[in-house]
């Protein structure tokens, strides 16, 4: 296992931000992830979903967006917000070309992903793992945060509560049969922490992960 920290350039005009890569042996492939509006790169669940991912022979490279890294501010708008994940594939591609790519993120962090990718395809991204989707602001159900999703040509994944108070799960369900290369998996009883009681959520959620990866990997 192979952890290191670095820095991503983002741009002139936005700086850098921190980032961290974890490549375990005999990795078969590496994700982006993209932590959520509420915790930055280091917090729990992004490590924990990190190292258990390792444990599945997943590499990851994690980083911060702008905002996290100043620690202060709402939220990144999307222009500075995919700028940085622009900078984060291209960084994670040059470092490991001959690894297989994937896209994901937590909530914030996954939407401003499948934002990105709308606009700007790239052949080299094998597809998008969702964390938790954030379809709507807790209490006024609506699907318009989906719509940028007609036009990903990447296959995605969702990993989706059927408590999480940012995706009503009859919505998530209508947003997935409406496209074609989408996957959505159940948990039962998750909130959109992934906390579900005494259930172990991270396990069912690397599963998952790494399940659908194979798929794209065949």
């Amino acid at each position: 296992m192979n952890t290191q920290p670095l820095t991503i350039a983002v741009s002139p005009e936005i700086g850098h931000v921190s980032a961290e890569y974890i490549m375990p042996d005999n990795c078969n492939c590496i994700v982006t992830l993209a932590h959520g509006a509420g915790a930055g790169m280091n917090h729990s669940f992004m490590l924990s979903l990190a190292n258990a991912l390792a444990a599945s022979g997943i590499a990851t490279m994690r980083f911060n967006f702008p905002f996290m890294e100043k620690k202060k501010g709402p939220a990144d708008r999307p222009p500075v917000a995919h700028k940085t994940i622009a900078a984060a594939i291209s960084t994670t591609q040059e470092l490991f070309p001959s690894l297989p790519l994937f896209v994901a993120g937590k909530s914030f962090g996954g939407r401003m992903s499948s934002q990105y990718l709308s606009e700007h395809y790239n052949t080299q991204v094998k597809g998008i793992i969702f964390y938790g989707f954030p379809l709507h602001p807790a209490g006024k159900p609506s699907t318009e945060r989906a719509e940028h999703l007609q036009k990903v040509k990447q296959p995605m994944l969702f990993l989706q509560g059927t408590k999480d108070e940012l995706a009503t799960w009859d919505l998530i369900e209508s947003v997935h049969a409406s496209l074609k290369h989408a996957t959505l998996i159940k948990i039962e009883g998750a909130d959109h922490a992934f906390k579900a009681g005494k259930k172990d959520v991270m396990s069912v959620l690397v599963q998952e992960t790494a399940r659908w990866i194979g798929h794209r990997l065949k």
